[in-house]
């Protein structure tokens, strides 16, 4: 990656669900928390990592959160909203935003682990503000505009050995 330097503060922001399914559906694996955690912060100083969770009474679901907190990611957990038609519903779009937003005036770099487009407008307004943005997801999983959007992109797909169990 170019563009790294030790001092850079930096704030990893993890779309867990988006992450999550991605890996189950295209290598039936889970993702290495730490690894991507180790690998997006890159030497740099770690200002937060913030792993962004729904909660959905699956089993294990809390001894996850717990691993994640060891690892070192705050976890932000959402309940799964389940409406009349039996649909369920449950994201962090505006709640990663957000928190991108108000961590933008103490980082320099802000990595984002998600592949969902959603989040190419929220790239532009970070760089706008003088953040570098950089996004770690599956490819083939990724919005094309929301790697445009970021300074540079990581392909979690093309090192399946470090970032999947």
């Amino acid at each position: 990656m170019t563009d790294v330097h030790p001092g850079q503060r930096v704030a990893m922001l993890a779309d867990a669900q988006n992450l999550y399914h991605t890996a189950r559906s295209l290598y039936t694996r889970n993702i290495d928390y730490a690894s991507l955690l180790d690998e997006g912060v890159n030497g740099r100083e770690l200002t937060r990592a913030i792993a962004y969770v729904i909660r959905a009474e699956a089993e294990d679901e809390e001894s996850f959160f717990e691993a994640l907190v060891d690892i070192g990611f705050e976890t932000k957990i959402k309940d799964i909203k389940t409406f009349g038609d039996g649909s369920k519903k449950a994201d962090w779009d505006v709640g990663m935003s957000l928190d991108a937003v108000t961590l933008a005036d103490h980082v320099d770099t802000v990595v984002l682990c998600t592949g969902d487009g959603d989040f190419s407008r929220l790239c532009r307004h970070l760089k706008h503000e003088g953040c570098k943005v950089e996004i770690m997801a599956f490819r083939e999983s990724t919005a094309e505009e929301l790697i445009e959007a970021a300074d540079t992109f990581r392909d979690l797909s093309e090192e399946q050995e470090t970032f999947l169990l």
